[in-house]
């Protein structure tokens, strides 16, 4: 099977009201014509899965600018104040979740986990409507695992199968939102033979890889 697509095949396969995640830590390793091609497209009431909100022009932020994401599900919000500003109109639901336990969240969906659990949260607004377990004494938060119907990953280099390196902090959630959806798509910077990538540098297997975009 040929991985290799053109920008314009990919974002076909986003619609309306899908959940996305997408990758990248302040924009950083965030494919970014990606988010170009989905402003262009006009795709609207996305909930999007990423660990933050960009800022207005860069990564997830254009999305947010232009009023696509119905639902964020995130860790950080600060670079961005759009976000703020649509929380307060009540154009966007935004779920805030402490960053590790957002991580934890979405590799429990990646593995088919039922859930996990972490003290993070326990006795602050995190807990409201979340079940409580006791465990050796101590008091945790159960907290449920992240799918989506895609998942949008910035990658360095990707061979035509679809195994993936990615560069120093480009790394951050891409191998992690990899796993957790039910369909795959790359942004790599270079499309390379496969065997270049050495099998030490595979951080993500083509095995989890439906398409793949040079980007």
């Amino acid at each position: 099977m040929n991985k290799i697509v053109t920008l314009e095949m990919a974002m076909e396969h986003i619609k309306d009201g899908m959940t996305v995640m997408i990758g990248g830590f302040m924009a950083c390793g965030t494919p970014e014509k990606f988010m170009d091609a989905l402003v262009e497209k006009g795709v609207k009431d996305l909930t999007v899965i990423a660990n933050d909100a960009g800022f207005p022009d860069r990564g997830i932020g254009k999305l947010v600018v232009n009023k696509q994401v119905k639902r964020l599900v995130t860790s950080h919000v600060g670079l961005n104040p759009e976000v703020g500003k649509q929380m307060n109109t009540g154009e966007i639901d935004c779920e805030l979740i402490p960053q590790g336990t957002l991580a934890e969240r979405i590799r429990a969906g990646g593995n088919g986990l039922g859930g996990i659990l972490t003290p993070t949260g326990v006795g602050t607004i995190v807990e409201e409507g979340k079940q409580k377990i006791e465990l050796d004494g101590k008091v945790y938060l159960l907290e449920k695992p992240l799918r989506a119907d895609i998942a949008l990953v910035g990658a360095t280099i990707s061979d035509k199968k679809g195994n993936l390196y990615y560069n120093k902090a480009t790394r951050n959630f891409n191998p992690l939102i990899a796993t957790a959806a039910d369909l795959v798509i790359i942004g790599a910077e270079k499309i390379v033979e496969v065997g270049e990538i050495d099998g030490n540098d595979v951080m993500t297997p083509a095995l989890f890889v439906d398409y793949i975009v040079e980007v």
